[in-house]
């Protein structure tokens, strides 16, 4: 078998038959990514390859770091062609890493570029690929047409005005563009000069002067209001792990003042303010009628060297080993207990908590919705063959895999959709090993079916998008 062939990752003729036939020609949903919605907004053009590419990627800046490639290179002063070529040396040395596929299938998908990357070619492939990016026919919008996207959900926090969500809406290409909430600084207190400051732009925006914290409830449900208005029908929240408590052990308007006076929270303190805004963010989420997602266990920002130098999401995150079972029930349950629990989407950086969210899923679908409460898919270091298939072997073996709401990019590169192409072949190779060993029945049409639910047909239905409805 030749190495990323049309047959690629597909290895019965049931799997080939499955992605070819069901899976390969359909639209995308991306409904989590990093994509910045002005560059989508204003369709913008890319200078050159390094600028689309690799600005913005920290799997490829882990990668060089590894290698022992200097900084300059990967996020320093260096010109654009010099981090490519420095990328380009890298390449070859990231087998058996998710990044080999995605490198070469992207370079094939949007570039029809065949011959495998290295330090000699660099130079021809960056002339080939930036003369191509810098011309309308590369711009993001067309970029993402060709790849069938139909729906792109940014991040996007509170504070944000959403100018480019509706100026997009003004003159849409085919696909919908719409804001997701990420609310994280609204109860990141950890630093009472940054939360204080944080808490000034919320109330500017949201124009309620927030001086205790049901005005911050208030503020945050103004908010909610105005993403809904714009499109918005998700949440999302990156978190080490949920807290609850069964009681209140601190006065919750006490805390406020006290962190926005200055003042530090104690690690419980602290807790109990984030379960406090989350819980009510969760309740106003529920009333909206949207989607939830948890974005549970990434231990951030462990270099505190080169936080200092280079800032956030930078390359410098590992998986963490935090307690994710007991809190996340009891959390999930209050929301229930009152009838308050929304659609929910919760996602395991720690393959060691597989079989925890699998199951936890189950305990809080009520039948009320199809696949209400959701496992989702193999997030971020689980973005991978062995990740992928275990999160979708877990969901199927203690819940329901046909109910599943399929991948997402979780990306900032306009060029990361093949990613989608990557699942749908690792899903269609699952199905077809099991419908080849008698596992599954050869049942072309019904596995198909399923097939073609998961990598689209589900996520239509469970989000509801305004422009899909």
């Amino acid at each position: 078998m030749t190495f990323l062939d049309d047959d690629f990752l597909l290895e019965t003729d049931f799997s080939k038959k499955l992605y070819h036939d069901y899976a390969k020609g359909l639209p995308i949903i991306d409904y989590h990514n990093h994509l910045p919605p002005d560059q989508i907004a204003s369709n913008y053009v890319f200078e050159n390859i390094t600028q689309i590419w690799l600005a913005g990627d920290h799997y490829k800046w882990r990668a060089m770091r590894t290698l022992g490639v200097k900084e300059h290179f990967i996020t320093g002063e260096a010109e654009d062609h010099e981090k490519f070529q420095k990328w380009a040396e890298s390449v070859p040395y990231t087998v058996r890493n998710p990044l080999y596929h995605w490198t070469h299938l992207e370079l094939k998908r949007y570039f029809g570029i065949e011959e495998l990357l290295h330090g000699n070619n660099a130079q021809e492939v960056y002339n080939a690929t930036s003369e191509l990016t810098n011309s309308p026919n590369f711009s993001t919008r067309t970029l993402l047409g060709k790849m069938k996207v139909e729906v792109v959900c940014t991040t996007d926090d509170p504070i944000d005005h959403l100018e480019h969500h509706q100026q997009y809406a003004k003159n849409p290409s085919r696909f919908g563009l719409f804001p997701a909430f990420r609310p994280d600084k609204s109860f990141a207190v950890e630093n009472p000069i940054t939360y204080r400051y944080y808490i000034q732009q919320l109330s500017a925006v949201s124009q309620v002067n927030i001086a205790s914290f049901d005005d911050l409830l208030q503020a945050l449900k103004q908010r909610i209001a105005y993403f809904h208005d714009n499109g918005c029908r998700l949440s999302d929240h990156g978190l080490e792990q949920l807290y609850f408590f069964s009681h209140a052990p601190y006065d919750i308007n006490t805390l406020f003042k006290k962190v926005t006076s200055g003042a530090l929270l104690n690690k419980e303190e602290t807790h109990y303010f984030k379960f406090r805004t989350l819980l009510e963010l969760c309740k106003m989420y529920h009333a909206k009628g949207w989607t939830q997602q948890f974005h549970l266990g990434a231990m951030r920002n462990n270099n505190s060297r080169m936080f200092q130098k280079l800032g956030p999401d930078t390359g410098f995150d590992s998986i963490g080993d935090y307690a994710q079972a007991t809190a996340l029930s009891s959390f999930l349950n209050e929301l229930d207990s009152t009838d308050q629990l929304s659609k929910t989407v919760l996602y395991n950086l720690n393959p060691n908590d597989n079989e925890v969210f699998a199951t936890m899923c189950g305990n809080f679908n009520d039948g009320s919705i199809r696949g209400k409460i959701q496992f989702g898919s193999g997030w971020w270091f689980l973005d991978q063959i062995d990740g992928m298939e275990a999160q979708m072997n877990t969901l199927s073996n203690m819940g329901l895999i046909a109910t599943f709401v399929g991948m997402l990019t979780d990306s900032r590169s306009f060029l990361s959709f093949p990613r989608h192409e990557y699942f749908r072949r690792i899903l269609c190779n699952l199905f077809g090993k099991d419908m080849q060993k008698g596992i599954l029945p050869q049942d072309e049409a019904w596995m198909g079916k399923i097939i073609q639910d998961i990598c689209y047909y589900n996520a239509k239905d469970y989000f509801q998008f305004p422009s899909l409805s």
